[in-house]
């Protein structure tokens, strides 16, 4: 059954991927089971956007439970319609986030939700640096399950961050340490914020390294791989657990590089994926490609967490880090970034995913799309879908542009 699942797929398994499977295995039943234990560790439980200062709770001994992650889970698995069709029956409209959806439907009917939905928080912290929706999405949360609600507010960044933006979010976070004490009866102990961001800033650095491996050919990871191996440095930073893992990773990637073994058989078309991955169709979307040659040899998406920690104190660094975010940046930088990533892997075209739910990182991609062929000369794709509501992906379509995409490369 494994070699025909690998033929089917066209790719090469990560042995590191039972060290995943444990890993994330532990966090999920520390999540799940947190009522039985967090209160006998006088340890709360916050519910988390993925683009929150972690470190800073982490300081304070608050466990983290992430709903995109959650929601990404309940994709993967084909629970999202029945759970966004719970959330629509109360109200919520079609057109919001597909994560939020079907977290407020897991809330409302956990029943439904894979894990048996998450466990009840003591506080939310949400930052509005991926995106706005998650403000009112937490603000709907908190007024469910009566808990406070921190909000770490970021100023989009139209150039450089300057010292005034900065000033700003430090303050903020400095307010955040102040209801942060209130909430835990601690006093934030600074030299573990410090050691937090020490086991942060090394888990970030194997996750780069190992991402860079990738500018070899063939390249020994395919999107697939990257969005998967995500997941620790998403939950897990600044974790020993963390960095166990992606020090596994990072050894066989680069083992792969030495023996010249790619992610899939006969790479000869190297592409870059743009957006949020396409959850419920994660390996029959890619098989396309892969079927044909075609490698995604980096992205964007999983490189939002490819950004080393800015200099300064733990507090000046969280305020500079955070407000940095690649989604809270300017089309221009997005569109550099990209044109970067493409000559950086020696790319031969990009993909886009114009994300139904992800308006923040979809709406500016048609100027990015132009501006990234205009400098760069390869072709760009553009493919409609969402990121966990599958009644937005239409599959014919898509294998269309996908087909007519690839024959571009038949002289390569």
């Amino acid at each position: 059954m494994q070699v025909s699942q690998e033929k089917r797929r066209n790719y090469r398994p990560l042995v590191s991927s039972k060290t995943l499977q444990k890993t994330m295995g532990r966090y999920y039943a520390l999540t799940n089971y947190h009522r039985y234990w967090g209160k006998l560790m006088r340890r709360p439980l916050a519910w988390v956007t993925s683009g929150a200062p972690v470190e800073l709770l982490r300081a304070f001994n608050i466990h983290s439970a992430y709903p995109e992650q959650y929601a990404a889970i309940y994709s993967a698995r084909n629970a999202t319609v029945n759970l966004c069709e719970v959330a629509e029956a109360a109200g919520y409209s079609q057109d919001l986030c597909s994560y939020a959806r079907s977290n407020i439907g897991g809330v409302l009917r956990p029943d439904l939700a894979p894990l048996g939905g998450m466990p009840k928080p003591d506080l939310l912290v949400a930052c509005n640096n991926i995106c706005g929706t998650v403000l009112k999405w937490y603000e709907v949360l908190a007024r469910h399950f009566d808990v406070p609600l921190l909000v770490l507010d970021t100023p989009f960044l139209t150039g450089e961050l300057t010292t005034q933006a900065k000033e700003y979010v430090l303050e903020q976070l400095k307010a955040m340490v102040t209801d942060l004490e209130k909430i835990t009866h601690r006093r934030l102990d600074e030299k573990k914020l410090a050691q937090q961001m020490s086991l942060s800033r090394e888990i970030t650095s194997l996750w780069i390294e190992t991402r860079q491996y990738c500018r070899a050919s063939p390249s020994p990871l395919n999107a697939p791989d990257l969005f998967i191996n995500m997941a620790p440095i998403v939950v897990l930073r600044g974790s020993h657990e963390g960095i166990n893992f992606y020090r596994k990773l990072r050894d066989e990637v680069k083992e792969r590089v030495d023996l010249a073994q790619g992610a899939i058989e006969n790479e000869r078309i190297r592409l870059v994926w743009d957006n949020i991955a396409i959850w419920p169709q994660l390996f029959s979307f890619y098989k396309m490609f892969s079927e044909k040659g075609a490698c995604f040899v980096t992205d964007t998406y999983s490189g939002g967490w490819a950004v080393e920690q800015a200099p300064g104190t733990p507090l000046e660094s969280l305020a500079a880090t955070y407000t940095e975010v690649f989604l809270n940046r300017s089309p221009k930088y997005r569109a550099n970034q990209l044109i970067n990533l493409i000559k950086e892997f020696k790319a031969d075209g990009f993909v886009m995913h114009s994300n139904r739910s992800c308006k923040p990182y979809s709406l500016v991609q048609e100027v990015i799309r132009k501006e990234v062929i205009h400098e760069t000369g390869v072709p760009g794709l553009m493919i409609e879908a969402d990121m966990a509501d599958p009644r937005a992906y239409a599959e014919e379509p898509v294998r269309n542009r996908v087909q007519a995409f690839l024959e571009t490369f038949d002289d390569l």
